[in-house]
């Protein structure tokens, strides 16, 4: 029977970054994929990673500590955050770097000026300093596994594109130099910087295998039963531990439907993330927590538009809501939110609920954007001056527009003035919009820092709107862990020899989502201590659940 000191489900950022810190422990590895291609949603991701108190900034000149992290963490927390595991985050953050430094190929730089998501609470970060991103890396380091990463090649740094606060122009001489070196940046340059980590020290991923139960022996997780497309069930036995680094469960509609606070639509993320990890531990019956949160995000829904996975894209709406010229409203034509927050603060808006229609309030909900927005910023991949793209709804009037999109036009029109009267009076009295400095962020960059980054008048035919729905990143609930992501029984007692990191954790930041990479930062903190613990051997536990050779 295959064995290995340490078993690891997933090969996100978390997964990989726990099979490399138990290996580099001294453990032998095993490290399994249930999709046919690497590095999860984080491949699929800009590669950000929130981490404060770091020093890079710190070389930078700019200014944090443990306790202003910790100071802004609890600022969000709404008794959602426990307080040793963001105790646990902020202090591994220097031990994560330093290790992904000496022990592999990743190398973490600044994304500049990039704002905290929530910059003026307590402990805040206006200037930024938080938010790091990887270096570019060469493909040919994984040899033919480049070919197996999941998502597109992205030959650029997240500080080059709009939602980074670049200019999204590369000069193509630039370009043409990546292209021929096969340099990537954002998240598959991250997951392939981790994954040659992981091949340098043999540990190689066996993809296309879904683990479908845990084997619990003497009192223990000692290992995972493997199901592949062929070749038939098998057990991989594990001497420490199994690692949960499954992703979320956002895929699986009836666990969406149980657990999350409000509906979702067209998830964004790998289509393998359907709770495969949380179903496992809940049969042996784990401790839960924050499963009605997730990472929350606004998408459309391009029309003909067709995912690399066969089904409907999802695109995140991030930059177009914040440009001047554009506001949100719901089926009875008003705005509702300030559009211009962090997409994660935006989600909750959509969960609001009529009572008297015993509907969500804010579903349906549509982007209005003025023709000289467009024209002038470009928006869903066109550039400045261009034409918008046909599949959005266009009219020549915001009456005609209504019409079209079966809203009353007497109250869109009535919006729009509202809006206009605040525009010109430099104030959103009604959502804060642009109050603060995080909100202009995406918005026009040459009145950055001031609310005309993102308040516009709309004002200029032909009008445009597109259809706005209530997705999330992944979800953030599972089993709950202690600072070393163990698994924690019904009695809140460990659970020996399961750990659980990543998306399929109980995330240590609660509702909140600190800055931009706040996913992925505490996914490699916790992906680190994890497999470094791991690494371990733990003495046998009594669990909460009969001994048995199959959970399936």
């Amino acid at each position: 029977m295959e064995t290995y000191d340490v078993v690891v489900l997933g090969t996100g950022a978390a997964g990989l970054t726990a099979g490399l810190a138990a290996a580099s422990s001294g453990a032998s590895v095993g490290l399994f994929e249930k999709s046919a291609r690497v590095g999860g949603t984080t491949a699929l991701s800009g590669g950000v990673v929130w981490l404060p108190d770091n020093k890079y900034a710190r070389q930078a000149g700019i200014s944090d500590s443990r306790d202003e992290a910790l100071t802004y963490l609890r600022s969000l927390s709404n008794g959602t955050m426990r307080e040793e595991m963001i105790a646990a985050f902020v202090d591994g953050v220097g031990e994560l770097v330093d290790w992904l430094e000496e022990e592999t190929p990743v190398r973490l730089k600044l994304v500049a000026r990039y704002p905290d998501y929530h910059p003026e609470r307590p402990g805040g970060k206006p200037g930024g300093g938080r938010s790091l991103e990887p270096e570019l890396t060469s493909l040919d380091a994984i040899g033919e596994w480049a070919g197996s990463l999941a998502g597109q090649p992205r030959r650029l740094y997240i500080g080059e594109i709009p939602s980074g606060g670049g200019t999204g122009v590369i000069p193509d001489d630039v370009f043409a130099g990546r292209k021929a070196r096969n340099l990537e940046g954002l998240g598959r340059g991250l997951v392939a910087g981790l994954l040659q980590g992981c091949l340098e020290r043999e540990i190689v991923p066996e993809v296309g295998a879904r683990a479908a139960g845990l084997l619990v022996e003497s009192g223990r997780v000692a290992g995972v039963h493997i199901e592949r497309p062929e070749g038939g069930p098998r057990t991989v036995r594990a001497r420490n531990a199994v690692v949960l680094a499954t992703g979320g469960f956002e895929w699986d509609a009836d666990l969406a439907r149980t657990f999350l606070r409000g509906p979702i639509d067209h998830p964004p993320g790998v289509s393998a993330n359907t709770g495969d990890g949380l179903k496992m531990a809940m049969k042996i019956g784990v401790q839960l927590g924050n499963m009605r949160e997730a990472w929350w995000v606004p998408v459309i829904a391009p029309p003909g538009a067709v995912s690399p996975g066969g089904g409907q894209l999802a695109v995140l709406l991030l930059r177009e809501r914040t440009l001047p010229g554009t506001i949100m409203v719901n089926r009875t034509g008003r705005r509702f939110t300030n559009e211009a927050a962090s997409y994660n603060a935006l989600g909750p808006a959509f969960h609001a609920f009529e009572v008297s229609q015993f509907r969500y309030a804010n579903i349906p909900a549509w982007l209005i954007l003025d023709g000289q927005c467009v024209t002038k910023y470009g928006c869903f991949g066109t550039k400045p001056g261009g034409n918008a793209p046909g599949w959005m709804t266009r009219a020549r009037s915001l009456t005609a527009l209504a019409d079209a999109l079966g809203l009353p036009g007497s109250e869109l029109t009535a919006t729009v003035a509202r809006w206009n009267d605040q525009v010109r009076r430099g104030h959103d009295g009604d959502f804060g919009r642009g109050q603060s400095i995080y909100d202009g962020w995406c918005g026009d960059q040459t009145h950055y820092g001031t609310p005309q980054a993102t308040l516009g008048e709309i004002s200029s035919p032909p009008f445009y709107a597109v259809r706005v729905y209530p997705s999330v990143l992944g979800t953030k609930g599972g089993p709950q862990t202690n600072p070393d992501g163990q698994v924690l029984d019904l009695n809140g007692e460990l659970i020996a020899g399961l750990f659980a990191v990543g998306n399929v954790m109980a995330a240590p930041t609660g509702m909140a989502y600190g800055g931009a990479g706040g996913t992925l930062g505490p996914a490699m903190v916790f992906g680190y201590r994890a497999g470094r613990h791991a690494a371990m051997p733990v003495p046998a536990q009594r669990l909460s659940i009969a001994d048995s050779t199959s959970s399936r």
